[in-house]
């Protein structure tokens, strides 16, 4: 009897200079493989596929001042890059413990890291949400040093099967952990008008609320799936049609931004975790020790603010920062994504 044969299949290259499919771009996402081409990508100002480019790497080795044989925790792990930063700050001496609730990314930078020479001798890796930290402090703790980056990923921003950016077709999911709670999608069937407005408002300031709920339910209601990210981008667009027509792109293009963040803080409980962790933070560090928050939007950055303020006031905290530190004019131009930044800083008494 003849064997059949599965027919060969061509891997899918680009198509003409610029391609915009996320698996087309096959040389991005092989940096070790393509060098020349990602650093051309970075040049341009643009992240490569499939990575992260780290934000303020300078401005937080210079206030953590990490020493040789201390022990630290990058709360937020991601593509690794801070966490790489202060790995070479040790000297391979001493340990950090990386906490990441994504096991897709987070598999693929502990292979990464290890390759660099970084493996579980000086590197510890949890798939576990940071407000865990009291757990994590109570096995390896106190911290001499802890970092906390709360902004999403570049490389689940990216992939359009994660769902979390409007610019590329995918299931509308938008959680970090694809194995736990609900998708986007499936919050939306369950949702009502009144608390997707308030949904909103309250995690993305989105001056539109009212309208985008009123057109997304209704849709819903009707019997017409929300539940790719290019369809909800596309109700958007209608439930903002009557805007001027010279404003409409990119009040449209704005509000599904903002809208996505406001699912994504939602599925992801992002708010409750900070606030956990926060509330933990102070019994997690060493006497002296340093911790570094990186957030993304004003209700992030009122809640590190408010909790820092309180626990100086308690004298838990010796310093915190006055002011908000941002990246340079240049990091900012190299990297568009780091334009909304703001760092605050603590020390444990």
């Amino acid at each position: 009897m003849e064997q059949q044969m599965s027919p060969h299949k061509r891997r899918v290259r680009y198509k003409g200079t610029h391609p915009r499919n996320y698996y087309e771009k096959y040389k991005e996402l092989q940096p070790e493989k393509y060098a020349d081409t990602v650093e051309k990508v970075k040049r341009k100002g643009g992240t490569p596929a499939g990575m992260h480019i780290s934000i303020c790497v300078n401005e937080i080795l210079e206030f953590l001042q990490i020493r040789p044989g201390q022990v630290g925790m990058d709360a937020t792990l991601g593509y690794g890059g801070h966490t790489l930063e202060m790995l070479k700050c040790l000297e391979h001496q001493g340990h950090i413990y990386a906490t990441d609730v994504d096991p897709i990314e987070s598999e693929k930078t502990r292979q990464r890291l290890e390759k660099l020479g970084y493996g579980e001798e000086i590197l510890t890796i949890k798939q576990m949400n940071y407000a865990q930290i009291d757990e994590l402090a109570a096995q390896y703790g106190p911290f001499d040093f802890v970092l906390a980056d709360l902004g999403v990923s570049s490389m689940q921003i990216d992939n359009p099967q994660r769902g979390f950016s409007y610019k590329a077709e995918g299931p509308l999911d938008l959680r970090m952990n694809p194995t736990q709670g609900i998708s986007a999608a499936e919050r939306l069937k369950r949702i009502s008008e009144e608390e997707f407005a308030g949904m909103l408002v309250e995690n993305s300031d989105e001056p539109y609320a009212e309208e985008i709920a009123r057109a997304v339910v209704q849709e819903i209601r009707r019997g017409r799936a929300v539940d790719t990210t290019g369809r909800l981008h596309e109700v958007i667009g209608q439930a903002l049609s009557f805007l001027p027509a010279a404003e409409q792109k990119e009040a449209v293009k704005k509000s599904s931004a903002r809208t996505f963040q406001a699912l994504r803080i939602d599925v992801n409980n992002e708010f409750e975790a900070l606030h956990r962790f926060l509330e933990k933070l102070p019994d997690a560090l060493a006497p002296g020790g340093r911790a570094a928050i990186l957030t993304f939007h004003s209700g992030e950055d009122k809640l590190v603010k408010k909790s820092f303020k309180q626990f100086f006031k308690e004298n838990v905290y010796s310093d915190i920062a006055r002011d908000v530190i941002r990246p340079s004019a240049r990091e900012c131009a190299q990297n568009p994504r780091a334009k909304s930044t703001k760092m605050r800083w603590a020390i444990r008494s």
